[in-house]
């Protein structure tokens, strides 16, 4: 099992921004901010092989605009060496790696713009990934999409445009794609209805799992999950824990499982995440963290899993 947690180590300090507006775009601005990024993020795998955090999902923001029409800049043959050399740190020391686009990537969409302008975001990453030379391991995680008033509807049109349009979906984004069980309109077994007809992968979402599902325990809707991935080709199997920050002295073991009440918690609640490693004992998986101050509480899971981490974190 690797830890990991997303996109931003709060260890680290950021002196630029990771994006700028469309207004200022230039190819100037894009190569000086792609920079800093990749430097960035360079300092960030550091931190995490000498703290054994060995699962980090990489930014989307990590090449601003890169699939915006505005975006005319060969940035993949620009940055080639940069990103070859961080795609042979990624494998030297073994890391886990994943991206997952903003929720405007919507596959199921009735609007064909829509679809496109999502293809084009998914066809990004892939680019990215693939420059790196990381291997189909490395996973490109999306939601399902809306619902738009027929959700029966909704999943096949995700199934027909993802099975028929190869023009649109092609080897590059299918080698790559999971999709996860939300909170509020596709659990569990709609992922398994679309996996069954299309072969994605499924990652389990916890906290999600808690808000929406249909009455599964725990360790059975992870091993439905689970079973969903060909681990000879897309790795280990990925998960994503976390729990709700409800405030107001609000007890987990009140809220509706069927609606979202919090957000992300702040910290890892300890005796949550000892619950959960309970539930789960004998399986083997990759998991995110989604907690808000990121490789704090990855350190302490590290901790409480007993595997090693930095007494003394480095200084950046």
């Amino acid at each position: 099992m690797k830890i990991g947690y997303p996109c931003i180590n709060n260890s680290i300090p950021r002196g630029t921004p990771s994006t700028f507006r469309l207004a200022s775009y230039s190819e100037g601005k894009l190569v000086q901010t792609v920079k800093n990024n990749l430097l960035h993020l360079n300092q960030i795998l550091k931190y995490n092989v000498k703290n054994n955090l060995l699962f980090f999902r990489i930014s989307s923001d990590l090449i601003p605009f890169a699939s915006h029409p505005i975006c005319k800049f060969a940035w993949y043959n620009f940055f080639k060496s940069e990103l070859l050399q961080i795609g042979d740190y990624i494998k030297k020391y073994n890391i886990r790696t994943s991206m997952h686009p903003d929720q405007f990537v919507i596959l199921n969409s009735p609007k064909h713009w829509t679809v496109e302008n999502s293809i084009r975001e998914l066809k990004y990453h892939c680019v990215l990934l693939d420059t790196m030379s990381l291997d189909e391991t490395a996973k490109l995680q999306i939601h399902v999409g809306g619902v738009y008033g027929n959700k029966l509807e909704a999943m096949d049109r995700f199934v027909k445009i993802y099975n028929n349009n190869a023009h649109l979906v092609d080897h590059l984004i299918k080698k790559r794609l999971v999709i996860e069980n939300d909170d509020r309109l596709y659990n569990l077994k709609d992922c398994i209805y679309i996996n069954q007809q299309t072969g994605i992968p499924i990652v389990f979402d916890s906290f999600h799992h808690e808000c929406y599902n249909n009455g599964e325990s725990l360790k059975s809707a992870l091993e439905m999950a689970m079973s969903t991935w060909n681990m000879s080709s897309d790795g280990l199997p990925m998960i994503d824990y976390s729990s709700q920050n409800l405030g107001n002295g609000t007890h987990h073991k009140n809220y509706n499982k069927k609606r979202r009440n919090g957000k992300h918690a702040q910290t890892i609640d300890t005796k949550l995440f000892e619950k959960f490693l309970k539930e789960t004992k004998g399986l083997d998986f990759d998991m995110m963290l989604e907690i808000k101050d990121k490789e704090k509480s990855a350190l302490r899971a590290l901790q409480m899993l007993g595997l090693k981490s930095a007494i003394n974190l480095p200084n950046f």
